[in-house]
């Protein structure tokens, strides 16, 4: 399970990519997105630091991603905010479990871990985009348009 603050970041550069490169206001993301301004705002700082996104101060200014949508992984998010679950730790706690010194559960959370891994490496913030615009546009019963049967614009997938 990701941590509470990378899925804030994953909502909100979700958020941020639907606005099409147009600076968004950290206190907009965060009421759309129910995450607190103060709280959202660090991690929005950790991201800028990190390159994911850039933050421009003044009339204008916001938070805009610092590549496409589509170049930002999950996987990504995760280790920017040293979230647990891109670490190689023991699912049982264990300090010195290795291939070599291996607990019981080694085997199984290796394997696991691994799927975890390429999940977020696979899904990027375009993605997450997608999603949030679709649920939207049903959210506020928006006619579905012809042809579309209601699906977001097409988003090419990251390739990892």
């Amino acid at each position: 399970m990701l941590s509470q603050s990378v899925g804030y970041a994953i909502t909100a550069l979700g958020y941020t990519a639907a606005a099409g490169g147009k600076p968004v206001l950290v206190k907009d993301i965060a009421q759309a997105a129910d995450i607190p301004p103060a709280y959202l705002a660090k991690i929005i700082h950790a991201l800028g630091k990190r390159g994911i996104v850039t933050t421009q101060r003044g009339i204008g200014g916001g938070v805009t991603l610092a590549r496409p949508g589509t170049d930002i992984s999950l996987f990504e998010l995760a280790k920017a905010l040293d979230d647990p679950v891109v670490e190689p730790r023991c699912m049982l706690g264990n300090a010195l479990c290795s291939d070599e010194r291996s607990c019981p559960a080694h085997a199984y959370w290796t394997v696991q871990r691994e799927r975890i891994h390429q999940f977020l490496k696979s899904t990027s913030v375009a993605d997450v985009a997608a999603f949030e615009a679709r649920r939207r546009w049903k959210t506020v019963g928006l006619p579905v348009l012809p042809g579309r049967a209601g699906k977001a614009p097409k988003v090419k997938p990251a390739s990892r």
